[in-house]
């Protein structure tokens, strides 16, 4: 059971690169009356990148921080990776000698791989006493005010390897209930998680009362019990968008209900619309946070433009009103399992129409559907609902870049007012019941509440309230049917709003608990009510201030550029070059061998340099921005010309190419040209 605040909207970055800038961004976050709950520091927060320290200058004091953030209602989560510098005189690296805690390679000495810090060793999470050495180092790290623990990196990633991890043939001297000791394939796959099963218990000892936070990038089955999973560095563009539901859901099925993407994209620069769509549909997620990669432009709710802005406002503020509803939904999902998203062919297994549907989800009850294209907005949107009765509804912020939303006829949800962090609400708030009947004339549904956060539920300190809802003789009546739990129920106002269809509703306010009765309007009102609602649905969406259309175009102007590698041949070799990526090359391959001397893959945005035996390089990776780019193959050369807006009127240019006069090497050429010299100049340079 994830702790309440966790629910709420994170904000990431790699990296907020002082303590000022973080409350800089916290700061603005109230001021412009956007919900959040949670800051992350990236990597950069640390000393040298070394593990459970802070950088003196940058971060001198994280308690105060902590402290800062927390009057002003937020969490602070700090990141820990499993490489650990090897660096005698590292309290880390010298307590881990000391306990024998490192994975080793084959001849019994400690395995040595790079990563961020430089040369780094790695934990053997697979034997229990370093589970326990590094949940005793997690324990005192949290007296620093640490509200949870982001684990990275823990496939376990290596730097300048063929399989990015570490070799197969390391040694794990697992404990005997695990398999014993046996080699690093034996025990890959449940890395992450022992590191997040560490963390966790680390997050224990510290505080008995208070549920762990975890967020790991590596997991298993299982991991659900110790860890929340993002679905990895993904790409600021429109098929990465559309890619995160089926991620989201299929993370569901495996057993993870707490996931959810980086919203905008990690890698590159999301535009407005990417951008505002993304946090559209990820508010809807279970796990909702935006991050973003260093070199990029700002990725903040307010950094794309007013009307981006706004429909991350709305988005947010959409998310916090169902706060109450998403907390039940990962109650149900502590207590039986059921996945908190969910696809949409749950709602009618048997017809096979919906299992091709990628851009619609279940939140429960709730019917999510989105647009993920960028020419198709949601008044363009034509939605596929499953068979019985779906009532359209919102909270009057429709908007055509967020995600209609249908409620499931024989469904009550719960929802409450939308405060701008999850600690400032109280069980004394007006309680709202969205109310949908089902063609017998019947819903039900449950609100679970507790402290939010702690063990006391597992005890019986809490209130699960069943609802149901009934028309007879055209009057429905709404009531509690029965509460579980020891606590009382909070006296408090009930605002109920039963839904007719297109968005119309009746509404009655009572007490919570009493009996309250709605009289149905004559069947000629009712269809009144719904082409009302619908004509304001409808102007609603004419009248919105939509996000700009200012999608980067890629290629020569007017001319679409090749989403596929380019291949340049050279002889015996051949060069592939991703071009919408900045002319990075992902593969070198000599012809009559069949050798690899360049390889990676488009999703991380990179190359690594390796000959076919020692497996090393010198991690050569170019990181800019591309904002234009222009395919020429053309003239004596073959070659592909990339650019890209470094801003200050100023265009990095690079030209990859085969020369004719040397067809044995392949060149790339950069350089800087001055597109713009003064106001309103023209001039190139």
């Amino acid at each position: 059971m994830p702790p309440k605040w966790s629910l709420g909207y994170h904000q990431c970055r790699w990296s907020y690169d002082s303590d000022k800038r973080v409350l800089e961004i916290a700061n603005t976050m109230r001021e412009k009356g956007i919900p959040c709950d949670v800051i992350w520091m990236d990597i950069d927060y640390m000393d040298g990148f070394r593990c459970f320290t802070f950088d003196k200058d940058r971060f001198p004091n994280p308690k105060s921080l902590v402290n800062d953030l927390q009057l002003n209602g937020f969490k602070a989560i700090w990141m820990l990776d499993p490489g650990i510098k090897h660096e005698e005189g590292y309290f880390v690296y010298d307590s881990g000698s000391k306990s024998d805690a490192w994975i080793q390679k084959a001849d019994g000495r400690p395995f040595v791989g790079e990563v961020w810090p430089g040369n780094c060793v790695f934990p053997d999470f697979t034997q229990s006493k370093v589970r326990s050495w590094w949940a005793t180092l997690v324990k005192d790290f949290e007296s620093n005010g640490v509200d949870g623990i982001w684990n990275d990196m823990n496939e376990p990633a290596v730097f300048k390897s063929v399989t990015k991890t570490m070799p197969e043939s390391n040694i794990h001297k697992g404990d005997d209930e695990l398999g014993g000791c046996q080699n690093h394939s034996h025990y890959h796959n449940v890395y992450g998680m022992l590191m997040a099963r560490s963390t966790y218990e680390g997050m224990k000892l510290a505080n008995e009362n208070k549920r762990p936070f975890v967020l790991t990038r590596a997991g298993f089955t299982g991991s659900q019990r110790y860890a929340a999973t993002w679905t990895g560095d993904n790409l600021s563009n429109w098929d990465h968008l559309h890619m995160s539901i089926s991620m989201v859901l299929q993370l569901g099925l495996s057993g993870q209900p707490l996931s959810g993407p980086d919203i905008g994209g990690f890698a590159g620069n999301a535009t407005p619309m990417l951008f505002g769509r993304w946090m559209g549909i990820g508010a809807m997620f279970p796990f909702c946070r935006g991050h973003s990669e260093t070199g990029t432009i700002d990725h903040e709710p307010w950094s794309f433009g007013e009307e981006c802005e706004e429909v991350c406002r709305l988005a947010l503020i959409r998310r916090y009103r169902l706060i109450p509803y998403i907390y039940t939904l990962f109650y149900l999902a502590h207590t039986v399992g059921t996945p908190v998203a969910m696809p949409t062919f749950f709602a009618d297994t048997k017809d096979p129409n919906l299992r091709k549907l990628e851009n619609s989800f279940l939140l429960g009850s709730i019917l999510v559907y989105a647009s993920t294209m960028r020419d198709q907005g949601l008044d363009k949107l034509d939605c596929t609902l499953p068979n019985g009765t779906w009532m359209r509804f919102d909270f009057d912020d429709s908007h055509p870049d967020l995600p209609a939303l249908y409620l499931q006829g024989g469904s009550i949800i719960p929802s409450g007012p939308p405060h701008q962090h999850v600690g400032a609400a109280s069980p004394s708030d007006d309680l709202t019941l969205l109310v949908a009947l089902d063609e017998h004339g019947k819903a039900e549904g449950v609100l679970f509440e507790d402290d939010g956060d702690g063990y006391k539920f597992t005890r019986g300190e809490y209130l699960l309230t069943h609802y149901v809802a009934e028309i007879q003789a055209s009057v429905v009546t709404v009531r509690v049917s029965k509460t579980e739990g020891l606590w009382k129920k909070p006296k408090r106002r009930l605002h109920v709003q039963l839904l007719l269809g297109g968005g119309a509703m009746l509404e009655s306010w009572g007490m919570d608990g009493d009996v309250l009765q709605i009289m149905m309007p004559s069947e000629q009102e009712v269809y009144k009510l719904v082409s009302a609602s619908e004509k304001k649905y409808r102007t609603c969406l004419e009248s919105a201030k939509r996000i700009p259309d200012a999608e980067e175009v890629s290629g020569q102007r007017g001319i679409e550029l090749s989403r596929t590698p380019i291949e340049l041949k050279s002889g015996c070799w051949i060069l592939k070059v991703v071009p919408w990526i900045g002319g990075r090359i992902i593969s070198m391959a000599h012809l009559p061998s069949g050798t690899q001397w360049l390889h990676s893959r488009v999703d991380i945005n990179g190359y690594e340099e390796y000959s076919g035996t020692e497996f090393r390089s010198a991690g050569c990776s170019e990181e800019y921005s591309v904002i234009e780019q222009n395919l020429e193959r053309a003239g004596e050369d073959e070659s592909i010309m990339l650019e890209c807006d470094i801003s200050g009127g100023l265009i990095l240019q690079r030209k990859i190419y085969i020369p004719k006069k040397n067809p044995k090497i392949f060149q790339i050429d950069s350089s800087i040209i001055a597109r713009k010299v003064g106001a309103g100049s023209d001039l190139c340079a």
